[in-house]
């Protein structure tokens, strides 16, 4: 049984330097970076698993683009995290609302889709609209593909249409404590 609840909406307020997460937090941001095929967030984290967070939203391919900066001690295989979303913009203000579907990456792995299920439950509750599960879905097969025919890696097959994302250099991060 899936545990059922309304899509997630975040806010990133390029202007301000702020992001608003799904819980309604306000978060102060380090960096935001605007490109022709997308915004970058880096931000810390007071998430017990993770201290710091990198974010690359890409409006036309449906997807969040995630780096999870883990704590010591916490075991999470994954070099990605992709969130299937609707991203939209309005001035220097990004929203997505994350459409339930969630990619796991470890280059050279298969790629794991997870949380078909709640995409399921949300459009029978009528959640979301059957156009945004649609939508959830074509992103969904489009970016498993992608990943799939490029070597199961992500950055490789968004390179491969022209999105070159760019992360922190890892031993400048700091991990922000946990609460």
């Amino acid at each position: 049984m899936t545990d059922l609840h309304p899509v997630k909406q975040e806010t990133f307020n390029t202007a301000d330097r702020l992001n608003t997460d799904p819980k309604g937090f306000l978060r102060e941001v380090d960096t935001y970076t605007v490109t022709d095929f997308g915004l970058y967030m880096a931000r810390g984290a007071n998430h017990p698993k993770f201290g710091y967070l990198e974010s690359w939203l890409l409006p036309t391919l449906g997807l969040r683009a995630n780096i999870f900066h883990f704590r010591d001690g916490v075991e999470e295989r994954q070099d990605y995290y992709l969130d299937i979303a609707e991203i939209t913009v309005d001035n220097d203000v990004w929203i997505t609302r994350d459409l339930y579907v969630d990619l796991i990456s470890v280059i050279g792995e298969p790629v794991t889709v997870m949380d078909i299920d709640e995409l399921a439950a949300a459009t029978s509750a009528g959640l979301i609209t059957a156009d945004d599960a649609e939508r959830a879905i074509d992103a969904t097969l489009n970016a498993v593909e992608g990943i799939t025919r490029n070597g199961d890696d992500p950055m490789q097959w968004l390179r491969s249409r022209g999105i070159d994302l760019t992360w922190a250099d890892t031993n400048q991060i700091q991990l922000v404590p946990a609460e």
